[in-house]
Order: structure tokens, then sequence, then C-alpha cells
């Protein structure tokens, strides 16, 4: 069936509409069309149309953040994934680093991206990671003392939920006020919250930190999370909500794009300035031509993906699929990086931890009431606490073979974040007991995955293999971390409220011990990112220039967390936005 094509040469008369089929949109040409509404393609969309002279089409395979309720309530984001109607539901292969396990992967399918599913963190990571962008790329305008205004710009912070004095949990004056995403430190108090600061002050090994967005995130500090007003913050709410009344700006939802359109060339180089999409597998597919970029931000996996439907990807694999490569970029879909998570579980001396509420309906009940009245409470916190961002010891065997994977001095090796609560990737949560969570991350992780595809059917799922734990390094630092928690606990601050360490983890003592149980018990923090990543401009690697447009390619933008040459030294939301910002100033000023 040939794709039906829509063109017109004037500008729309309505005012900016969600629309929820392709036969809806009115017949016209757009300056651009992006493909993806998370933190890349929204702040795209938002700022692209802010010029009124410019027509902006943004597709979205999902669909509107409304669709679930509790997609806005911070709390209940543990129950947004895997499997439900706002996430793509993907699974990895199996994985050689977690014992052949296959674990699941979902990523937002819904306005706002995985910003409208995660867990809400905010965090700047260390300046170094944009100076070492700005060195990988030869583009001294990635550095942090270029991006540090923008960065800025993005911020609004505003009180936490329960009104409580912030002072000395986080710095005023490095953030900023008055932009779209709102965040604030944790609004709803905890019983770790005394004990993790007392062991701050016992145990010199785990500083305070009074801000860890500062540029240097070292130590244990406060959470910062994309809530406001005890609502989440999400792309969706930043920077397309309050932009509906712009009569140049359609969003079209619960359509997929299933291919990037060449449309010419000019001397040799293709030009791609079409998209083609469609509403499901057997709904008419349709092709739409743009005047000026397709901007693709559909993510870490769906980007490459997308790409390598396109014929831009790596001509061997493509070729392999009936594929007719038309950019070979070998780099496409490879250079995937992701943070291992590692659940360290105790059992607690406590009756009130968050475990209560699955067992007690009216538990959850009353909370989500007081949420719906007045937006305090529980359910406006999330489910993480405080952060702890660390380092291994300069002498650490492994630097005696491998090199330091991090950007800087600054930059963690690893991370804690804490709950309240049993949470496992492998047990069934226990029908009785109190719990607490240490969860420990591996922030550099050296492993490096890939994404490539199963078909040539745009509906089929890529082929998803983020190599978990499959590096030395890797395995070394989440040994180290688990041992580091157990260090944490044994702090005087929690005598008489750790019991134990759950099951075989509390009897894993020896190296090899630790790995086998990371190797069973490991997943991910759900951060993907690298796989169409930046590089010079002169260079054959990589998949976008410095500019974010596809190399080898014109009309062709890439704006997401596929781009970075490495994985943030941060829970990577508030990267996308600020990559996402350059971009739309890159394209705005043409430079």
């Amino acid at each position: 069936m040939q794709p039906l094509l829509f063109f017109a040469s004037v500008l729309p008369t309505a005012l900016a509409k969600v629309y929820t089929n392709p036969l809806q949109l009115p017949y016209r040409q757009y300056d651009f069309v992006v493909v993806g509404a998370g933190p890349g393609g929204s702040v795209v969309a938002n700022r692209l149309s802010a010029e009124a002279s410019n027509t902006v089409l943004l597709i979205e395979a999902g669909p509107t953040d409304d669709v679930l309720p509790i997609v806005h309530i911070p709390f209940l984001c543990t129950t947004l994934a895997p499997d439900t109607a706002v996430t793509w539901n993907y699974t990895t292969v199996p994985l050689p680093g977690l014992n052949n396990r296959s674990i699941p992967y979902p990523r937002g399918r819904v306005l706002g991206g995985s910003s409208s599913i995660n867990y809400m963190a905010w965090t700047r990571g260390p300046q170094s990671d944009f100076d070492r962008y700005a060195a990988v790329a030869s583009d001294p305008g990635w550095s942090w003392n270029a991006v540090r205004s923008l960065a800025k710009s993005i911020e609004g912070m505003v009180p936490p939920a329960d009104g409580h004095n912030t002072s000395g949990q986080i710095l005023p004056s490095i953030h900023g006020t008055r932009g779209p995403v709102k965040f604030s430190v944790q609004g709803y108090p905890s019983e770790l919250d005394s004990r993790i600061f007392a062991t701050t002050e016992e145990l010199p090994e785990f500083p305070y930190n009074e801000d860890q967005n500062s540029g240097n995130p070292l130590g244990i500090g406060w959470g910062q999370y994309a809530i406001a007003g005890g609502t989440r913050t999400s792309a969706a709410t930043a920077y397309l909500a309050p932009i509906l009344s712009r009569p140049n700006l359609d969003i079209l939802v619960n359509t997929q794009v299933t291919k990037i359109v060449q449309t010419g060339s000019e001397s040799g180089v293709p030009i791609f300035r079409g998209v083609q999409f469609a509403a499901s597998p057997t709904s008419e597919v349709h092709e739409l031509h743009v005047m000026r970029e397709v901007i693709v931000s559909a993510g870490a996996v769906n980007t490459p993906q997308l790409l390598m439907l396109s014929g831009i990807g790596p001509a061997t694999h493509l070729k392999t699929l009936g594929i007719e490569p038309v950019v070979d970029l070998p780099d496409v879909g490879q250079n995937l990086q992701d943070h291992p998570l590692m659940p360290n579980v105790f059992a607690v001396n406590s009756t009130s931890t968050w475990d209560n509420l699955a067992r007690n309906a009216s538990l959850s009940t009353a909370d989500l009431a007081q949420w719906e009245a007045n937006r305090t409470g529980l359910f406006t916190s999330s489910p993480s606490l405080e952060m702890g961002w660390l380092r291994l010891p300069s002498n650490a065997t492994i630097f005696q073979t491998e090199a330091d994977p991090s950007s800087g001095p600054h930059s963690p090796h690893y991370e804690f974040f804490f709950a309240e609560t049993f949470l496992s990737y492998v047990m069934p949560a226990p029908a009785t007991g109190n719990y607490m969570l240490v969860a420990s991350n591996v922030i550099t992780p050296t492993s490096r995955g890939s994404i490539t595809l199963a078909s040539k059917n745009p509906f089929d799922p890529p082929v998803i293999d983020p190599a978990l734990l499959n590096s030395a390094f890797d395995i070394f630092a989440v040994r180290e971390a688990m041992k580091a928690v157990r260090r944490f606990v044994a702090a005087a601050a929690w005598k008489g409220y750790v019991i134990s360490q759950v099951e075989a983890l509390n009897e894993a003592t020896t190296d090899e011990e630790l790995e086998t149980y990371a190797r069973n018990n490991a997943g991910t923090v759900f951060h993907p990112v690298g796989t169409a990543k930046m590089a010079p401009r002169d260079s054959e690697d990589g998949v976008v220039n410095p500019d974010l447009t596809v190399k080898k390619t014109m009309g062709l933008r890439v704006v997401d967390a596929s781009i970075f040459p490495f994985i943030p030294g941060a829970h990577p939301q508030f990267q996308v936005y600020l990559v996402a910002e350059r971009a739309s100033q890159l394209i705005l000023t043409g430079s």
C-alpha cells in the first residue's frame, strides 16, 4: 500500500491540537517534524515552535499522559512499568553477565517519554562529564562552562511538598527558579533520614554533601526530584502543556514513525526530509515531507531502530534483513551503556516501612485520598530518598589493570540510594516483615552493548543487549559497592534497627560469593544511552556530529540520550533536557 502524502503551503489557522489519528492532521507541509515526545523531543518542539514562522509537528507513538492518572502521582511511579499502557514493554536478550537472565526493559511510550514513568531523580552529575563530551566531540560548546547558564535556565526550584525548611539541604544560589522543570528536595519525611545523616557524621568515607548538583556530587545528600506541588514534573507538563495555544504546533499521539524517508540528494549526500508513520501494524501508512529538518528523539533504543529501518546504519546488518543501505554508519546501535543496579535489602526493626502499603489496602487508599485532596502525604514523594555518589579508592586493585573510566576526580564510580521497602528483580516481596533498601548502582560501566534489528518490520521489537556486568571493572565495582553498603549500615546509627541482609546476600562474604549473588540478582536503573554517539565532524566514528546532525546526511538530526559518547555520572534526565536546549539553539541560529 502506498503511503498517503500530506502537503500544503499555508500556516495553520487553528490553535495547537493533540491528534489521535494521522487522518486528523491538517493537510500541510511542516518546517520540522520531531519524532518522540520525551525530554529531547518535547524541548525541541517547544523551542522551535516559539518562532511563529516555524510550523512543527511532534509525533509520539504512545498516548497522552492522562491515559493513566497515576502517571502524575510521584510515589506510584513503581507501578508504571513494566507491562503498562505507557511503556514499550521490551525485554532484553539473555545476558551473560546476569547468568543468562533476560530482564524487562521498559521505555516510556507516552507524552513525556521516560520522564513520565521514571523515579524523577534530578541529578546534574559532575561538571567533568560535559568537559569530556566537549573533548570527545572536539567542540568546546559542550563544555560545562559553555552550558552552565543554559543548565540553570532549565530549572524551576520550588519548596518541597511538605513545606519543610530546606536550609542546609540544597544551595539555592546554584539553581534556577524560573525554568520550566520544577523540582525540589524530597518532600516527605522518612524514618531513615536521621540515621543516614548520622552515618555521614560518624564515617568519613561517606561525607555529607549539601548539594550534589554543584558539579561535585560526591558524598551523601538529600535527593532532588522533578516534583512540584506534590505532582510529577515531566517533559509533557514542563514543555508541552504550557504551549498548547500555539497555532504553529501540532501533536500527533498513538502513532509510530516507521521510516525516515530520503527525499533527494545534494552533491551525493542523501537528504532525509520525510517520515512515514502509522497508528498500528494494520493501519494505513502515511507519509509527510518537511521543509527543514526531521529531528529524531525516540530514545537510545528506538532511535537506532528507526535509523536502521530507514537504511542508516551498519550496512552488513541491514542487508541481512533485506534493508537497502543508504548510509553506512557502523556505530548506529552500538555503544549501548546502562547503569547496573544491585538491590541490597535489609530486614529492619520497624513496623512502619512502605512494605505495609502492599499488604494493607486501607493504608494505600488513605494515602491516595490525601494526595487527591490536597497533594500532601507519602504519595507526593519519590520512592527513592537520599542519594550517595562515591568513588573507589585510587589504589583499588582494579586500577592496576584497568583505566579509571570516570570523567574526573569528582565523578562517582557508584551510587547509593535509599528506600523504606523490599526490592528484588527475581524474588517476590515477602508476605511479612519490614525492609530497607540501600541500592548500589555502577555509574561508570565499561561494558558496551547494542541495539540491533530483529526484522525489517518496524512494529517488531528491536534486539536489546545492554551487556550488564560484562567487564572486569563492572563486576569489581558492583562487589566493592556492596561492601561499602555493608560498611555504611554497620555504623552506630543503625544499631538496633538493621537486623540482617536478606537470604543469600547475608551469607555472601567472599568476592566470588558476592559476584555470584550480583549476577543472579542485579538489574538496571533503565538509563540506556550512547547508541547514536556524538563524534567530531571529520571523524569516521560515531553517528552524529557535534551539532547532532546525522553524519553523511542532510535534513536529519538526533536529540536524545543516544548521542552521549559516555553514560552520564547521574540519572540522565537533566542531561537530556540540557542537550535538547542546546540543540534547539543550534537549529534556530543555524550554527
